[in-house]
């Protein structure tokens, strides 16, 4: 047998539902019936034969019948009319109605006051739009303090800055979600995150070709402008720079730091500021792909680790240039000098002839044969080598690494947990490979009365001392190696043995400069906001100090 399809069961509930209703009506006429039958004094009239008892019962019997069929009360036809031609109409009349409610009350509500409230927020968001101008900044400088609201706006950022997760969070507000995801799916959230990705790239665009951001660029990195330059009198010695700045890790004045600090507190939008910071970041790469110092910071000097770590990752940029540009003077002259002594091999006399800036150095070994010096410096004092009588000379090495604050502390944490040394091994092996080739016919002495005179003893000092082991292998004629210098397996004669004559500009790099600018510029672009703020601020908060240090000392 089938089973009954849906069309089935529903005809057989209609008509279940139709069989109901009819026998429900059957039954209402059938009591309307025996209604119309009674008399109709019957209500009105009592016979006196009758009880009360029975009437009463008769009363509410019939009263039953009424409420048990009587149907609810569902209004009157103009109430249906109206329904259906509210329903015709819609609800917006509906609701336009009820919004106007009683035409008494639907007067303006706006007055004066608020008016002027809503021009007040207008300006405030338009000056929030604003961008400083090189103009307005460099007349502030001629007050030597910066303005408090510049700094009350850093403090601002501060705070703000610990909320959000990255600079990049002050500028995208289309939820994260990745733009693959986003065009797979055609929802409305990802419709809206493509327009508002694509308006934002459309301010960011008009931000970086502003003509003030522009200029702003271009005045803070010019290297013979005077851009936010205050007029100081600080010839004096008394105006010298107290130690409370560099308690509090700051940065000094008029720097690369502070200028920043300054410019940055004259934003009044966060959107601003992270926009501004990735333009300077474009810049500094620009600089660095171009090998251009940074102004406002020192060009050679190793980080100062008592100034806040922006300024010592503006020091290592520096100092990374610099150490480029002499690595290519070395390279050129090293490789001019090799030139000049291959087509003048057989002039032994005249060292310096035709090449006076780069001078062609010869050492004679035992044999009498001259060898080239390469890596050669200056000479080392009055030293010479032991074995040929030689001078001995300095020969130039490879620099050590740029170490910021964070890095040392790196550093120091992988020393304690795995205990090697290495770093400290690679440069002293560079080290006597670049001896090696500025002093041919040098041994394991000559490096060590160079390197570390406490580790050598000469003969005319007194041989009494403990720390001076008395062999025939290691006394020479004219001093002897240290009690740790002849322990058997010392380290440095291992590494002697394995050294080889390579001038320092030839070897391996102990420090790679590129990798380690790359290093920082990226570090910039991922910086923490509250990270940035906050030295911009201690930078600011710490020239202000050293400002009113000056006006006490000029003025009282």
């Amino acid at each position: 047998m089938e089973e009954p399809t849906f069309v089935s069961k529903a005809r057989t509930a209609f008509h279940s539902a139709a069989a109901k209703a009819e026998r429900v009506l059957l039954d209402f006429k059938s009591d309307r019936e025996d209604h119309d039958k009674q008399s109709p004094n019957s209500f009105t009239r009592q016979p006196e034969a009758e009880s009360p008892n029975n009437e009463n019962e008769s009363k509410l019997r019939s009263e039953l019948k009424h409420i048990k069929w009587r149907p609810p009360h569902i209004g009157i036809k103009q109430d249906w009319q109206d329904r259906i031609k509210t329903i015709r109409r819609g609800r917006k009349e509906v609701e336009d109605t009820d919004k106007v409610g009683d035409a008494n009350m639907a007067i303006p509500f706006y007055d004066d006051n608020l008016y002027i409230l809503n021009v007040k927020n207008d300006l405030e968001a338009k000056a929030s739009e604003a961008i400083p101008s090189v103009e307005g900044l460099t007349a502030a400088t001629k007050d030597p303090i910066p303005p408090s609201s510049v700094l009350k706006q850093l403090a601002i950022a501060v705070e703000a800055g610990s909320k959000a997760k990255s600079m990049k969070g002050f500028i995208a507000s289309s939820g994260g979600s990745s733009p693959a995801k986003e065009r797979a799916g055609l929802s409305l959230s990802a419709v809206k995150a493509l327009v508002l990705r694509e308006k934002e790239d459309k301010l960011t665009s008009e931000f970086i070709s502003n003509e003030k951001v522009v200029q702003l660029i271009n005045s803070l990195f010019d290297p013979e402008g005077d851009f936010l330059r205050r007029k100081i009198n600080s010839n004096i010695e008394e105006t010298a720079m107290t130690s409370l700045p560099r308690d509090i890790h700051g940065a000094p004045p008029e720097s690369l730091a502070v200028k920043l600090a300054e410019i940055f507190g004259n934003y009044k939008s966060l959107r601003k500021m992270a926009l501004f910071w990735f333009r300077v970041v474009a810049e500094l790469r620009k600089l660095w792909s171009e090998e251009q110092h940074l102004p406002g910071v020192p060009q050679n000097e190793i980080p100062d680790l008592k100034s806040c770590l922006l300024y010592q990752q503006f020091q290592v940029i520096n100092c990374c240039i610099s150490r480029k540009r002499l690595c290519i003077i070395a390279t050129e002259s090293l490789d001019s000098m090799m030139m000049q002594a291959n087509s003048d091999i057989k002039e032994s006399t005249d060292y310096n002839a035709g090449a006076p800036a780069c001078p062609v150095l010869y050492a004679r070994l035992n044999s009498g044969e001259l060898v080239l010096r390469l890596g050669a410096d200056c000479p080392a004092g009055d030293m010479t080598l032991l074995e040929t009588g030689e001078p001995v000379y300095s020969p130039v090495t490879q620099e050590g690494p740029l170490l910021t604050e964070d890095l040392i502390r790196e550093t120091e944490e992988f020393v304690l947990r795995t205990g090697s040394v290495g770093a400290g091994c690679s440069q002293l092996l560079s080290d006597m490979q670049a001896f090696k080739a500025a002093n041919p016919g040098c041994i394991l002495e000559d490096f060590v009365r160079w390197h570390s005179p406490p580790d050598w003893t000469d003969n005319e000092a007194s041989t009494e001392d403990s720390d001076v082991f008395d062999s025939g292998e290691s006394l020479s004629a004219r001093g002897q190696l240290s009690r740790r210098m002849q322990k058997e397996g010392n380290l440095w004669r291992e590494l002697w043995e394995t050294s080889k004559p390579v001038p320092a500009v030839k070897q391996a790099p102990l420090f790679d400069e590129d990798l380690a600018v790359e290093g920082i510029l990226n570090a910039f672009e991922n910086i923490h906001p509250s990270d940035l703020f906050g030295q911009l601020f201690v930078s600011l908060v710490s020239s202000l100090f050293y400002f009113y240090h000056i006006d006490y000392f000029c003025y009282v």
